[in-house]
């Protein structure tokens, strides 16, 4: 498995990473326990370093899954995982207060079985909470030594600017694909030009690229 470097960071990863959500959450049923962990096992065994999970997925049930499965390759791995959201919850809401954030790194740090998370991502942009104090909460334990690199997801030019300005952003994780090119007018010249990484979501259009999602998925097929 190839590596390469996520922007200006440093943080060097496997060119192809493990988005784990579909295991837990979104895409039907969760995937039996010892299943999953078989498949995280197998990836780790072709030479995946770079996991993708966050609180919301379940909630909580992923981190807690990846916890279990990776412990035993911990250091041989990059763990990312999100904070942003009410109680964990997508339908309660965006939560990215600062005292949120620490609460929920604390919690990720146990679920996950560790003792810092290697990227942390503010999952969606939350229009309450100025930029600054969000990205100087991750500053902060950054400096404590429980978070190791700050990333963001599906955040706009202006909200990558004034996060990267406080403190440097490793990575952006938003939605690309084939049928998705929105990224590639203003998100990806700006990463450029700042020197941030780009993780791409669902690249094979969760499915319907490849075929394994058709009409016939919505049918109980």
């Amino acid at each position: 498995m190839k590596k390469r470097r996520l922007g200006k960071s440093g943080l060097e990863v496997s060119t192809l990473g493990l988005g784990c959500m579909g295991l837990s959450f979104g895409y039907g049923p969760a995937t039996n326990k010892n299943e999953a962990i078989k498949l995280l096992h197998a990836a780790v065994e072709h030479g995946v370093t770079f996991f993708d999970t966050a609180e919301a997925y379940g909630p909580f049930a992923n981190e807690e899954l990846l916890g279990e499965a990776l412990e035993p390759y911990r250091n041989d791995l990059v763990l990312a995982t999100k904070f942003g959201f009410k109680e964990g919850k997508t339908a309660m809401g965006l939560d990215s207060r600062p005292e949120s954030i620490r609460e929920v790194a604390e919690a990720a740090l146990k679920r996950l079985r560790t003792d810092r998370i290697d990227l942390f991502y503010q999952h969606r942009v939350d229009p309450n909470v100025p930029m600054e104090d969000v990205a100087g909460t991750v500053k902060d334990l950054i400096t404590e030594g429980k978070v190791k690199h700050f990333g963001l997801s599906e955040a706009g030019a202006d909200a990558i600017r004034k996060a990267h300005a406080v403190q440097p952003v490793a990575a952006l994780q938003s939605e690309y694909s084939l049928w998705w090119r929105e990224p590639e007018k203003e998100i990806l010249p700006t990463l450029e030009e700042l020197g941030i990484g780009f993780v791409p979501f669902s690249p094979l259009g969760k499915g319907f690229l490849t075929g394994a999602i058709n009409e016939n998925s919505f049918y109980g097929n």
